[in-house]
């Protein structure tokens, strides 16, 4: 089972390159915002138990996000694997998948870091937000300081998954195919004798 975590700041083309790879290789897209939208409209218990964390205005903890990924993954047994997309945010998360995925047995095979300049992040994303009128696209000032809070929260996972020697980096400057034939590249490399 080939599971991915994909990592990149806002605008680093994350969406973008998770469809191709999850065309390519035969991935379950697992972003835990759509899954939390989805077990939320089902009614499901674990759907439930997050509408009262959000309605007071507060997280939803890690281990009702950790059951709805173990819930999806029970239901997609027939997937060649998984890709995290905004998953794990934190080193109490990704510990929790480690564990979840070793009950499975399996684990993460690689995490794939998009590494973007941050003038050419506001650049993306200033355009993004004149087409798609998102508000937090459109400011210079809120962008940065979503890097910033970025950066502050996603460096220890880099250096966690760096620890497990499981974190590559590639440029994620330039052409999108190129980008592509990059991660695969990473993806092959890593898992050439698993026979993929």
């Amino acid at each position: 089972m080939l599971n991915i975590i994909i990592f990149g700041p806002p605008g680093a083309g994350k969406g973008t390159q998770s469809a191709k790879l999850i065309e390519k290789f035969g991935l379950k897209h697992i972003s835990t915002g759509d899954l939390l939208r989805a077990e939320r409209k089902a009614e499901t218990e674990l759907g439930i138990q997050a509408s009262e964390f959000i309605s007071k205005g507060e997280l939803v903890p890690d281990s009702v996000v950790v059951g709805m990924v173990e819930n999806f993954m029970a239901a997609n047994t027939e997937s060649k694997g998984f890709i995290f997309d905004g998953f794990p945010r934190t080193i109490p998360q990704a510990d929790a998948l480690d564990h979840l995925l070793e009950a499975h047995k399996t684990r993460i095979a690689i995490v794939l870091g998009l590494e973007v300049d941050e003038d050419e992040l506001v650049k993306r994303l200033l355009a993004r937000g004149k087409e798609s009128g998102r508000a937090d696209d459109q400011n210079e000032d809120t962008i940065r300081n979503r890097f910033s809070e970025y950066n502050a929260k996603t460096q220890p996972l880099i250096n966690y998954y760096k620890s497990q020697d499981k974190y590559t980096g590639v440029d994620g400057m330039g052409e999108i195919d190129r980008i592509f034939e990059d991660l695969s590249k990473a993806i092959f490399k890593l898992n050439g004798s698993a026979g993929l």
